[in-house]
C-alpha cells in the first residue's frame, strides 16, 4: 500500500465532530479526523513499515503523520529520524502520543529523552518527560536507575512550577508514573508528589486546570495498581 491510498483510505474514515475535537485541542490543518480506533484495521493490514511511516509523516497531515507512528518500526528510526520527528511535531498530541511512544519502544530511548528534557525547548522536554512515563509503564524495573531516577524526580521538584505548561503536564505525569509503575521509588515518588502540591496548567480561551499527582497516585494505589504495566504501547 502506498502512501497516496493510505491517504485516500484516512480521509475516508474522516468525521468532522473529531476534526473539529483535534483542532480545539492545537491541531491544525491539513487534517481529516480520524479516530485513532478507526485506524486499527488499516494498521493491521500494513502492520510495521518504515519507508511508509516516513512519507506518511512528512505530509503535514495530523491523522497521517498519527498513523506513521502506528505503523513505524522504532528500532529501524535512528536518532537523526528522532529528532527529524520531533522538529516536526507542532502540538503536543503529536511530541508526546506520536513521537515520544515511538521512541519508547527504541532501544535508545533513554539517551534521546534525556537530551530532549535538557534542551529548554517546551515539546521536546514534553515529549522526554513523557517517554520516560511510557517506559516506565511497560518496562520492568530492572531496566532503570533507580539513583537516575531519584535524581529526575528531584529535578520536578525543583523546577516544575516554572516550566513551560506542557512540559508541566509531562512532569507531573512522569510522578505519577514512578509512583505507581516503578516501586523502587515508589515512596519517594509520593513524598516528591505532596512537596509539589498543585500544578496550575493554563489554557488558551479555557479556564486553567489543576493537576494533583499526589491523589492521582493515591487513586491508584486504592484500586491495587500498585506496580501496574502495560504489555502493549502502542495500538
Amino acid at each position: 500500500m502506498d502512501v497516496t491510498t493510505v491517504m485516500q483510505e484516512l480521509e475516508a474514515l474522516g468525521k468532522e465532530r473529531i476534526k473539529k475535537t483535534y483542532i480545539s485541542n492545537g491541531a491544525h490543518d491539513p487534517l481529516f479526523g480520524v479516530a485513532t480506533g478507526a485506524m486499527k484495521p488499516l494498521a493491521k493490514k500494513i502492520k510495521k513499515n518504515q519507508p511508509l511511516a516516513e512519507e506518511l509523516y512528512a505530509t503535514g497531515n495530523y491523522d497521517a503523520m498519527y498513523f506513521a507512528g502506528i505503523i513505524a518500526d522504532p528500532h529501524a528510526m535512528t536518532e537523526e529520524d528522532f529528532e527529524r520527528w520531533i522538529d516536526r511535531a507542532y502540538f503536543y498530541m503529536l511530541s508526546d502520543y506520536v513521537v515520544a511512544v515511538t521512541l519508547s519502544e527504541a532501544t535508545i530511548a533513554q539517551a534521546v529523552a534525556d537530551r530532549w528534557i535538557t534542551s529548554g525547548e517546551e515539546l521536546k522536554m514534553s515529549a522526554g518527560w513523557s517517554c520516560y512515563c511510557w517506559l516506565l509503564g511497560n518496562r520492568p524495573d530492572t531496566e532503570f536507575s533507580s539513583n537516575k531516577l531519584a535524581g529526575m524526580l528531584d529535578q520536578v521538584e525543583k523546577t516544575i512550577h516554572d516550566s513551560p505548561d506542557r512540559t508541566k503536564s509531562a512532569m507531573n505525569n512522569f510522578m505519577y508514573t514512578v509512583g505507581i509503575s516503578y516501586l523502587p521509588l515508589h515512596e519517594k515518588a509520593v513524598e516528591t508528589a505532596k512537596a509539589v502540591g498543585p500544578v496550575e496548567i493554563k489554557r488558551d480561551k479555557k479556564k486553567s486546570s489543576i493537576l494533583l499527582a499526589s491523589e492521582n497516585i493515591q487513586k491508584e494505589l486504592d484500586r491495587g495498581r500498585l506496580g501496574f504495566k502495560r504489555k502493549y504501547v502502542r495500538c
